[in-house]
């Protein structure tokens, strides 16, 4: 018999929606677990194998409690710990094939529940939220969910309704028979994990090739506030044997308000999970802004319209010195072997002589405080190289080459 798949809303507002989903992918022989995480109402036109109390009992509580939590936005902080929970228990069990969450705000609860499944597990979001100017990090997270916009919202079974149900369905059913979930790492891997951005697109590939003629396959992730946070749960699940974290602006992203913030642990997890790690500097002089979204006060600013969608902002010389700070902070906590290498050509593209983000003071300062709080065995190396320029590229890799023998010999 083929296992479930978590079907999760809340079924008080979306119940005959659901109700028509869980029947399509029985017609295509995908039983399904419906999980109720509606928090005020009772279910309308469906029955759930795990109601709304049942979820609160899982976590610890009354529903009536549950719905005296406080605010609104506290019950559903609760509720959405309680499905997370529930469901990464029923994986654990091997109880589950996949999940799909379908609503609108309230999706995000059984949003957040799929994100504890690993890749190639299918998982789907139905929401009429996943459009426009909405963040799509509460759908996605981390890991490889497939957003579908239901178009018209979630409200009644018309026909453009019952066409997006049926293909999602559909979707569940083709990824269940013909996908796989990630394969647990091989003893043999030589995986490298790699951060890139356009600016350094040419290194990072540089070093790419580099790697591979030297025994390595890199893996490269789009540090873009998501990209570098992947890499690291990948390096903490023993999927990377090491890192070479070229790209490291999403550190400036959190202290900016910039796009690509990847919180308050990038550049700690690699280190604290023992994997080896070259690092690099490469994009801390900018964050990255939506186009019409420079704050204000910022707007006398270098900026470099990196394209129609984005906007490069120069990270200030005091700045730099508060990034480089945290970059020795961070990988003061490495246990294993790390190394740092500065280019002093150029932090990114805009950044050249004739370039608008040419400020060699400012990254000094990021170099200074590099030197000054970085444990005295983790090696600093600078080079006169620019960096986006392919040697930096080939450097890198040759210098994680060393760093990774050295591990293994020890």
């Amino acid at each position: 018999m083929n296992l479930p798949v978590a079907l999760i809303a809340t079924l008080d507002t979306k119940g005959p929606e659901v109700a028509y989903l869980r029947d399509r992918l029985a017609d295509l022989d995908v039983p399904s677990v419906v999980i109720d995480t509606g928090i005020l109402g009772e279910p309308v036109g469906i029955t759930p194998d795990v109601s709304h109390s049942d979820l609160a009992r899982f976590g610890g509580i009354t529903l009536e409690q549950l719905q005296h939590a406080g605010t609104r936005g506290d019950a559903v902080g609760l509720m959405r710990q309680f499905v997370i929970d529930y469901v990464a228990q029923l994986w654990a069990r091997g109880e589950i094939a996949g999940g799909i969450a379908v609503g609108g705000v309230g999706v995000v609860m059984g949003a957040a529940a799929l994100h504890t499944l690993p890749i190639g597990v299918p998982k789907i979001v139905i929401a009429p939220t996943a459009s426009g100017r909405h963040e799509f990090g509460p759908y996605v997270g981390t890991t490889d969910v497939l957003v579908m916009h239901s178009v018209i919202d979630i409200l009644g079974l018309n026909a453009i309704a019952t066409t997006v149900f049926d293909n999602a369905a559909a979707a569940m059913a083709g990824m269940l028979q013909h996908g796989h979930a990630l394969p647990a790492p091989k003893s043999a891997s030589k995986c490298v994990g790699m951060t890139m951005l356009g600016n350094t697109t040419t290194a990072v590939g540089a070093a790419k090739d580099r790697l591979a003629e030297l025994g390595y396959e890199g893996v490269v992730f789009h540090s873009s506030g998501v990209g570098g946070r992947s890499m690291e749960q990948l390096a903490e699940a023993g999927h990377l044997i090491g890192v070479i974290d070229y790209t490291t602006n999403e550190i400036v992203d959190h202290l900016t308000g910039g796009i690509h913030d990847a919180g308050p642990d990038r550049l700690r997890r690699v280190g604290r999970a023992g994997v080896p790690q070259v690092v690099l500097p490469a994009c801390v002089d900018f964050s990255v802004f939506a186009a019409d979204a420079i704050p204000e006060r910022h707007r006398d600013r270098p900026l470099y319209e990196h394209n129609p969608e984005y906007t490069l902002m120069r990270t200030s010389a005091d700045e730099m010195a508060q990034v480089g700070a945290i970059f020795a902070e961070r990988l003061n906590e490495s246990t294993a072997a790390v190394r740092v290498i500065v280019p002093t050509e150029g932090l990114s593209i805009p950044s050249t002589p004739d370039g608008v983000f040419w400020d060699p003071d400012a990254d000094a300062r990021f170099l200074d405080a590099v030197r000054n709080d970085l444990r005295p065995d983790i090696e600093v190396e600078t080079v006169p190289l620019h960096s986006n320029d392919p040697a930096l590229g080939r450097l890198a890799a040759d210098a994680f080459h060393a760093l990774y023998t050295k591990e293994q010999q020890s």
